[in-house]
């Protein structure tokens, strides 16, 4: 077992060694130790059914040990409950939500309070609550009132997050929190953590996106089996690969391997969808996906993503759509249609809209298929030998089919689910945060099926708020915000700080669009939100005035700059205005920076050539005081 040798200035807060825990005969933790100290984020990381939710839940009270010593500020800890451990200070932010969805996002915020004595003041919770959510930048994603049954599972999370918070806990176990929050978001809460760090919190996180884990964390403990391999060492002193290593076992090699797609590989059309429209959380979406393509649906909580796939499937009512598969419209008003259409679903939760708890594995595996068995039986004996290879392939275990499915890992689920729908033979199969809540090693077998079932000539649609995940596995990625379509781009094009900017809401960068129309008016302009990126540009978004002449460039489009009408001025960027070859227009470029320094992007403002040009630095007085101000509105942010 490998064992910091850096010697920690803070006394722990927790200490845990030896702890065991048996679920009758399988031993779910074996010997295992975790180190918590005030002012500190440990990660605790593991492959999935390493026992990293089990040594977590034993902490915060949801499991008794089997065995093992835990000591909490110095004294033993013995938990009877979950609110033995709140009454301690110590909370856990689950990945599987432990709310009350019949209650509103206010009252499972203060979940714990209700159970308490005296009068409760709604008033103060409120502002509490909107204190909270601003803090996490949802306050207008999360409306107070909604029952929770509404949520979608990433907004579920968010509230999870915020009753956590709202607790003040002295120990703060976050499992799996980023699991469907977008690299934007994920900023967001990593800020909140290390204010918490510095006001003196004791954290402990666990991820399976490695890249967070340099971000966040000071230290690590790493299981495998049950069993801790390594203890307590220092973030700084490992790489991702070390990590994998302790992880699995052994290197796996890059977890995304991009597929070679010769363009005739790419067949026609198989899916597209118009103007779909779902109130509230759908205006106007469009996409389409080819033969032998992989198409990510990327965007942040609330973009709408989900609830557009839904909406398709017949879950949610539609207002308005034009759906067509293989360039015929067709009819979906439930999900018995989409299935007997060729269309294959994996929904992002998995306990909750994917599992069936009370069949087996087996029958959880053949249950889509069943539905287009016609005759007596069950069907089995068609699909045996495509059961055979696809249990193989996945490294599922054939002499475990007739267990519960609930036997195995979040991992292991998640391929039994995907492996249900390939069973269908589909001609689209999307997939809705296919990774979420599942390992290294399980994430990168995953991208392996889905990039054969492309190669077979599927077309597959990955919605995802992991921007690197989607990079990394689509050929190509529409952008939503707010409901509505904002980019459909080659994935080649995009990076993840532009997928961030493109995804920012709408709502949120209000200030920003509000500056650009300013702009344009007073100085009868093309005022523009661009990215730069050597000969390459991406549009964010634009104001115009009526008689200003037109800079080229459309919101949500990617474009060489010598197809601009300002390539000059793109190519210059200097401090002062640039006027074009033909003399026509002239040009001013002002990049923007958050308080990181991250870069933003740029604005330009475009006049005519003969006008007289305003002074530079009005201008740029104007977009420093907005950056000044409130800088996190152009990223999505709040501050």
């Amino acid at each position: 077992m490998l064992q910091t040798s850096q010697k920690a200035e803070a006394e722990p807060l927790l200490t845990a060694t030896g702890v065991s825990k048996n679920f009758g005969k399988t031993r779910a933790l074996v010997d295992a130790s975790l180190t918590l100290r005030p002012g500190e984020t440990v990660g605790l990381l593991g492959a999935n059914g390493a026992g990293k939710s089990t040594l977590s839940r034993i902490i915060s009270g949801h499991i008794q040990p089997s065995g093992g010593d835990i000591f909490f500020d110095g004294a033993t800890l013995s938990l009877n409950s979950t609110r033995d451990a709140l009454r301690c200070g110590i909370a856990l932010v689950a990945q599987e939500t432990s709310l009350a969805p019949d209650l509103s996002v206010l009252e499972n915020i203060f979940l714990p309070n209700l159970a308490t004595k005296g009068r409760l003041s709604y008033r103060a919770m409120r502002i509490d609550a909107n204190r909270l959510l601003a803090g996490l930048g949802h306050e207008h994603i999360l409306p107070l009132d909604a029952e929770v049954r509404t949520l979608s599972a990433a907004q579920r999370q968010l509230v999870e997050i915020a009753k956590a918070l709202a607790l003040d806990a002295r120990l703060i176990i976050f499992d799996e929190p980023t699991a469907s929050l977008s690299a934007t978001e994920v900023d967001r809460l990593f800020d909140i953590m290390e204010n918490l760090q510095n006001n003196g919190r004791a954290l402990a996180f666990v991820s399976h996106r490695l890249e967070e884990v340099f971000a966040i964390t000071n230290r690590v403990t790493i299981l495998r089996e049950g069993k801790v391999v390594a203890e307590d060492v220092a973030t700084s002193s490992l790489t991702q690969g070390d990590i994998i290593q302790y992880m699995v076992g052994r290197d796996i090699g890059a977890i995304y391997k991009k597929r070679t797609v010769k363009p005739e590989a790419i067949g026609e059309t198989v899916f597209e969808v118009k103007n779909l429209k779902a109130l509230p959380w759908v205006r106007d979406i469009s996409f389409s996906v080819r033969r032998g393509e992989i198409l990510g649906l990327g965007g942040l909580v609330g973009a709408g993503r989900s609830e557009a796939v839904e909406a398709i499937w017949g879950l949610r009512p539609r207002q308005n759509s034009d759906i067509q598969i293989n360039g015929k419209p067709i009819r979906l008003h439930k999900p018995a249609d989409a299935v007997r259409a060729g269309m294959g679903f994996v929904a992002e939760d998995r306990r909750a809209q994917n599992i069936v708890p009370d069949l087996s594995v087996r029958e959880n595996l053949l249950l889509a298929q069943m539905g287009q068995h016609r005759g007596f039986g069950r069907g089995y004996g068609k699909r045996a030998n495509k059961v055979a290879e696809l249990i193989s392939d996945l490294g599922l275990p054939a002499h475990r089919l007739d267990t519960s499915l609930l036997n195995y890992s979040g991992g292991m689920q998640q391929k039994i689910i995907i492996a249900r729908w390939l069973l269908t033979q589909p001609k689209i199969l999307i997939l809705d945060e296919p990774t979420k809540g599942v390992d290294i090693g399980t994430r990168s077998s995953i991208y392996r099926l889905l990039q054969q079932a492309a190669d077979a000539g599927l077309a597959v649609i990955v919605i995802s708020s992991d921007f690197e995940e989607l990079l990394g596995i689509a050929e190509r990625i529409v952008v939503m915000s707010d409901g509505i379509t904002i980019a459909d781009l080659p994935a080649s094009r995009l990076t993840e700080e532009k997928l961030t900017l493109l995804a920012a809401p709408r709502t949120s960068a209000a200030r920003n669009q509000a500056l650009l129309a300013e702009l344009a008016e007073t100085y009868h302009a093309d005022a523009v939100w661009t990215l730069l990126d050597g000969d390459e540009l991406i549009c964010l978004t634009q104001a115009a005035h009526d008689n200003a002449p037109s800079a080229g460039l459309t919101p949500g489009e990617a474009i060489m700059v010598d197809q601009t009408l300002i390539p000059k001025a793109i190519r210059e960027h200097g401090p002062g205005f640039v006027t074009e070859t033909d003399g026509l227009r002239q040009t001013l470029f002002t990049q923007l920076t958050d308080k990181r320094g991250h870069d933003l992007g740029w604005i330009s403002l475009t006049i005519a050539g003969t006008a007289q040009a305003p002074d530079p630095k009005n201008i740029r007085a104007k977009i420093s005081n907005l950056t000044s101000t409130d800088k996190d509105d152009l990223n999505g942010r709040h501050p």
